[in-house]
């Protein structure tokens, strides 16, 4: 619709001043922007209040009565006007700081006025600062109506474009677009669905007349921007699997089956089983495969891992796992090695720290197909590692590595080798079904039988004495101990401080040679940090004191306690892939949270839910219900849960809904081209050029 795209400029109430405006503070260009410049929040103005019944605690309210009297008091800057309002319960202070001119030039004494504003008290005294001001003529109409409020800025409020002034302006624009807006989905899909034309719920958004006919609009319009969202993602991952030719991995037999049968160290978990069945037929066809596989801590993703390179190897095609750190990958070089010590399979790895002697044989023997499986770090994108036949590539937490470092690796090959992505960040679902929505999701959701929970407790700094006793004893009985303090980037030297004094006081508790502490942060340079971990992995030290380097990848069996200071300045998921760094061996583990004695309400939110649960993906929920989608994944800048009306936290339901019905049309009608979608066509042709593949791995 041609009209959506005129500037803002030409409405009638804006002009070039306030088109300016709006354009520098609001991103409102054109009348499509203020139509889709949505309320906030809607104020119920049926309801008329008694000048008696006036408390601190209420919102906005309104009062109708009359202006009995003006009275101006103060001087310069402290002038103000007051209006003495009278209805036939009492009389009530209205307050102007500003435009008292124009306010009492305005208003007429004894006619009848609605009021609107919110109450306060002063020296025993209701009043009311800056009310809006209606005569009773004009707000009849409004009366059984919601009011809707629009954001607006101090800046757009001073210039006198006010949520107010904005409400006036789409009162404008609304009988220009009504009748002739395009509709962007199906008869079927309206009807199905029960919902009301596009250009009803756009003028019930703006205008509702009650709160009914608002939900049903709501509803409409989010589901109308999920549902071209989850269009797209679905359609993204349909378009790689025709496109995306891969290698088909047919076989099954002697590696696989071997180690299956008579190696594995534990019998696999029921999920473990599942996302190993996921990723078979993903590799049987003859496409790249594109997963992500999500797993807590300690769920075995390794393991499934190995099995997938396998399935690579029993097809006569190289693999290669990619860790973040050298410290990860040389633990995945030995546990892998490990498993695989009673069978010919040629394990290499290779990092920033192999010899220059041990690279030349290393890439020699792998262009030639003499290393099955070869882990490493960013090392494996240099262009001097060739492979003879890559067939699978594993990237261990996948947010550690750039979109064009992980594109390097598949150019390895004629064709994209298959990729499993692994984290250890549980996603909610209705988040990985936004930003992974073009990906295939396995999720290991279930641990290992026998591991035992982290013991998790929450103590303030009054419990110090206690917290180094229970130290003492768990280093008596063998077990190590980490002790974590924040690194938040806008205060790096005050913690830093906070660090080293802690580390000198743990030096005192435990001084040498009985103890041994070792202190790791991110001033340190690359190899010292390398050494204080090697030492604590190899159980040389007892307390690892540190800032959150040692989040991932770290894997020692004997650290049994987790100490988090400051707890209330981490993140849920901090604190959870914190915790997760124990736990690992036979023993009971623990995680104390050390918090100031004063904390906010949504940091004991935070803490109490990691006492109550040890489940990273319930965790992951309650996250994304404090902090929002853009600041749990580091997405709030990038655009790409830039919604402007649809929130996946509280209309999942929803999003569901549209993710279903963007399979189902797209198993009927792949292309769009069934007249009955022709609207749907339409809107999203222009919709998917607009956007890229944002969460694609490859």
């Amino acid at each position: 619709m041609l009209i959506l795209e005129s500037p803002i400029d030409y409405l009638k109430g804006v002009g070039p001043l306030r088109a300016e405006l709006l354009k520098k503070e609001l991103g409102i260009f054109t009348y499509n922007d203020l139509l889709h410049h949505f309320p906030f929040r809607y104020i119920d103005k049926s309801l008329i209040y008694k000048i008696n019944d006036l408390s601190d605690d209420l919102p906005y309210i309104q009062l109708r009565g009359k202006i009995i009297k003006f009275e101006e008091k103060g001087k310069y800057k402290s002038k103000r006007l007051i209006a003495h309002f009278k209805d036939d319960s009492g009389i009530v202070e209205l307050v102007w700081f500003k435009g008292i001119r124009w306010i009492k030039s305005g208003v007429k004494l004894d006619s009848d006025y609605i009021v609107f504003g919110k109450p306060s008290s002063f020296n025993g005294k209701f009043n009311i600062v800056h009310p809006e001001l209606d005569f009773v003529d004009d707000s009849i109409k409004f009366s059984k109506a919601l009011q809707p409020v629009y954001h607006s800025t101090e800046l757009l409020n001073a210039k006198g474009l006010s949520s107010r002034a904005i409400c006036k302006l789409t009162k404008n624009l609304l009988p220009q677009i009504i009748n002739n807006l395009d509709e962007n989905l199906s008869p079927h899909l309206i009807l199905k669905l029960n919902l009301p034309s596009r250009d009803q719920a756009f003028f019930d958004i703006h205008q509702p007349q009650n709160s009914k006919i608002l939900v049903r609009a709501q509803k409409r319009l989010k589901f109308e921007e999920l549902f071209f969202l989850q269009l797209h993602l679905i359609k993204l991952k349909l378009t790689r699997r025709k496109k995306s030719k891969g290698y088909a991995f047919v076989n099954l037999s002697d590696n696989f089956n071997n180690f299956y049968n008579k190696h594995l160290p534990f019998k696999l978990t029921n999920a473990q089983k599942r996302v190993l069945k996921e990723i078979r037929i993903d590799v049987k066809l003859p496409q790249q495969m594109n997963r992500l596989l999500q797993g807590d801590v300690g769920s075995g993703k390794t393991l499934v891992a190995l099995l997938s390179m396998l399935m690579a190897v029993d097809n006569n095609f190289q693999a290669c796992l990619m860790a973040p750190t050298e410290i990860l990958a040389n633990q995945h070089f030995q546990s892998i090695s490990k498993y695989l010590e009673e069978m010919e399979i040629k394990t290499a790895i290779l990092t920033g720290s192999t010899k220059t002697k041990q690279r030349k044989v290393l890439h020699s023997e792998l262009q030639d197909g003499n290393i099955n499986l070869l882990i490493g770090t960013h090392a494996l994108l240099e262009d001097k590692v060739k492979f003879s036949n890559l067939g699978l590539v594993v990237i261990d937490e996948q947010h550690r590595f750039g979109v064009a470092q992980r594109a390097k690796l598949w150019k390895k090959n004629d064709n994209p080798p298959h990729v499993l992505v692994m984290t250890a960040t549980p996603i909610p679902r209705t988040l990985s079904m936004t930003l992974y929505g073009d990906l295939d999701i396995s999720v290991i959701d279930e641990l290992p039988p026998g591991r035992k929970d982290v013991k998790t407790m929450w103590k303030t700094d009054t419990s110090r004495l206690s917290i180094i006793n229970f130290m003492r004893d768990q280093i008596t009985k063998g077990r190590q101990i980490y002790i974590v303090f924040p690194l938040i980037e806008e205060s790096e030297k005050l913690d830093y401080k906070d660090l080293m004094e802690g580390y000198k006081s743990i030096e005192r508790e435990f001084p040498l040679p009985e103890f041994q502490v070792s202190v790791v942060h991110g001033q340190m340079k690359a190899e010292d940090k390398e050494y204080e971990m090697s030492r604590f992995v190899k159980g040389i030290t007892n307390i690892m004191v540190a800032t959150t380097v040692i989040e991932v990848g770290v894997n020692v069996p004997n650290a049994s306690v987790m100490i988090i200071e400051s707890a209330e300045r981490f993140g849920l998921s901090q604190l959870h892939q914190l915790r997760g760094r124990v736990g690992r061996g036979g023993e009971q583990s623990y995680c104390i949270l050390v918090s100031g004695n004063k904390v906010s309400i949504e940091a004991k939110k935070r803490l109490k839910t990691m006492v109550d649960t040890n489940d990273g993906f319930k965790i992951s929920e309650v996250d994304l219900e404090l902090r929002g989608p853009g600041d749990m994944m580091g997405t709030k800048q990038s655009g790409i849960l830039d919604f402007k009306i649809a929130n996946i936290v509280t209309d999942n339901k929803i999003l569901h809904f549209a993710r279903n019905e963007a399979e189902l049309l797209l198993e009927n009608d792949e292309n769009l081209e069934n007249a009955e979608n022709i609207n749907i066509a339409r809107y999203y042709r222009p919709y998917a050029r607009e956007r890229n593949g944002w969460s694609r791995i490859s």
